[in-house]
């Protein structure tokens, strides 16, 4: 990023739900640790042509311990003999007012990052800060943004949340991937204007791709609903408009800006217990015999466990012609407080099955030790009460004032959060016409839904987020009326029972479903065998429905990407208007 060309301000985003709870194992067995020690690895490298192309760093590396890591940086900057000033951010950390938590985080905004870069800071470390803070706190400071300036803060809030998973914007974990070279995608930057307008690009020469439905399939990833809400403002989802602005760019514009919630969100991470985990391999014929013949002589070995889980994956194929594709896998995931009745005692058990159990008994790994793991929650603490503060180069403590408690002027229309999120289409619908409109039924044909639409996954805490768009307007209007919250639940069988909303993003051509729960305690407690919900959206594409002919792409060659609803046409921004 510092070498391919003309760049203002370096982001960098090391923290996750899962890296904050790794990160507080790190600082129970050293306080002074707690950030991300692979920031220093690479600011080695790369802090002497920051410096001498004048291009500002702001990253949220400094985990737990934003100060420890300020200073490391400041040692790291004597011995390699640049000048360079450092600044951070501090006061998101709330693990004393949570008993019992390994951690507890305030997300905070942009505002403390702005200051920082305001008192002249070079390098800007941060704690948990929200991930499009790292874009909108410098756009603030660049342009003068003031606190009420709702609609360019969610301007860069939009870009900052395309942005912030890297790759995944130019290509990486997108759908369409066989329609572009995609082995070696660059990083995304942002263009951003004055009026929070900006344009979604990357260096040239650099791989991947930067299109509409890259950038599509990103603002869709880990959102809940149609309101983005963040410390600084909430950004009206339903209100984006992409363009295109030419190769390797597209257009972002429209962002509603409203009141952000008096709330912060807390990020809680406590050590869950202990777990551990048996694979047994079951080879060619009667699969599910050999399987209940394992259940059974572990039963009363597993009485006493407090969390039991078995899964059987068939992987197995007919009249294989080689071992592996003739087997499937029995996975056994215990969970219990001790880590005693989970340790090797037990996997020792499971293993001593080895002579006296199913023909070709074998597993994957060695019998091994239990391992604490640890279980996410999010709460809310009111924003007055969290001392957000940026510690400026010269070591003074400003204190960020939270945002003046207004109401919020919520004025979405109520369908775009509301319509889906019960019930389901009838019967037919998408295929036969409705009965006395006159109209001609559609030929159908049955085939996976990812023939027409893409999708993009992931995880929030115990929930999962699964994003659903489409090419063109005819596709759109069947997805909406065929994707149902009843027809998703039919689609994967594993979210019946649990508690999914369904929001409608009609400028994306776009559906938006948040399933409650799916994930158990989130990514580190093993609850499920994709822990951070992935590939979810991919396996809805995988299944198969009655889609009409008319809107399927020519069966020769890859589906083409998805275009969104074009917004008007774009004002590229003036040379050198934004970072």
């Amino acid at each position: 990023m510092l070498t391919g060309g003309p760049l203002d301000v370096l982001t960098g985003d090391y923290l996750a739900e899962l890296t904050m709870l790794i990160l507080g194992r790190d600082r129970l067995k050293n306080p002074d640790l707690g950030y991300a020690k692979t920031f220093l690895r690479q600011l080695e490298e790369g802090l002497g042509l920051a410096h001498e192309r004048g291009v500002r760093l702001v990253t949220n590396a400094g985990g737990l311990n934003p100060a420890g890591l300020a200073d490391a940086v400041r040692a790291l900057a004597a011995k390699v003999g640049v000048p360079v000033s450092v600044a951070h951010v501090e006061g998101d950390d709330l693990t004393a007012r949570e008993n019992g938590a390994l951690t507890a985080n305030a997300y905070l905004g942009g505002a403390g990052i702005t200051a920082c870069l305001r008192a002249g800071a070079d390098v800007v470390v941060t704690g948990r800060v929200t991930d499009a803070a790292l874009v909108s706190g410098p756009a603030a400071w660049w342009f003068d943004w003031a606190p009420e300036d709702h609609d360019r803060l969610a301007g860069a809030v939009v870009a900052g949340h395309v942005l912030e998973c890297g790759t995944q914007a130019t290509g990486g974990n997108y759908s369409f991937f066989t329609a572009h070279d995609v082995r070696r995608p660059g990083f995304p930057l942002a263009e951003i204007s004055s009026d929070g307008s900006a344009v979604i690009t990357k260096h040239p020469g650099t791989g991947g791709v930067v299109s509409a439905g890259t950038v599509t399939a990103q603002l869709l990833y880990e959102t809940q609903g149609v309101r983005y809400l963040g410390p600084d403002v909430t950004a009206r989802l339903d209100t984006v408009r992409l363009g295109d602005d030419g190769a390797d760019r597209v257009w972002i514009s429209g962002v509603r800006g409203e009141q952000p919630p008096p709330t912060l969100k807390v990020g809680v991470t406590r050590i869950g217990g202990w777990r551990n985990e048996v694979v047994f391999v079951l080879t060619g014929l009667d699969i599910e015999a050999k399987a209940d013949l394992v259940r059974s002589q572990l039963a009363e070995t597993l009485e006493d466990v407090a969390d039991v889980a078995w899964t059987l994956a068939r992987t197995d194929h007919a009249d294989a012609d080689t071992e592996e594709t003739a087997s499937a896998l029995l996975r056994l995931v215990v969970r219990d407080p001790s880590p005693d009745r989970v340790g090797r005692a037990l996997t020792s058990a499971a293993v001593e099955l080895a002579l006296g159990s199913y023909p070709g008994f074998h597993v994957t790994t060695p019998p091994g030790p239990a391992q604490p793991y640890g279980v996410f929650a999010s709460t809310f603490a009111p924003a007055t009460e969290v001392p957000h503060t940026a510690v400026l180069p010269d070591g003074t403590h400003l204190p960020i004032p939270a945002p003046p408690p207004e109401p919020a002027a919520f004025s979405a229309p109520p369908a775009f959060e509301a319509r889906g999120s019960g019930g389901g289409a009838p019967e037919g619908v998408g295929g036969a016409a409705p009965a006395g409109s006159g109209a001609e039924p559609r030929e159908t044909v049955r085939a996976p839904l990812g023939a027409l639409a893409g999708a993009r996954s992931g995880d929030k805490g115990g929930d999962a987020n699964v994003g659903v768009w489409t090419e063109s307007a005819p596709a759109w209007h069947w997805l909406r009326d065929t994707l149902t919250v009843d027809r998703f639940q039919a689609l994967l069988p594993e979210t019946r029972g649990l508690a999914v909303q369904r929001h409608e993003l009609p400028n994306l051509r776009a559906l938006n479903f948040t399933v409650t729960g799916i994930l158990g305690d989130g990514v580190a407690s093993g609850h499920r065998f994709d822990p951070q919900a992935k590939a979810l959206g991919e396996w809805l594409r995988a299944r198969h429905l009655d889609i009409p002919v008319d809107l399927l792409p020519p069966a020769q060659g890859p589906a083409p990407a998805p275009q969104p609803a074009q917004g008007p046409a774009p004002v590229p921004a003036p040379e050198g208007t934004g970072p």
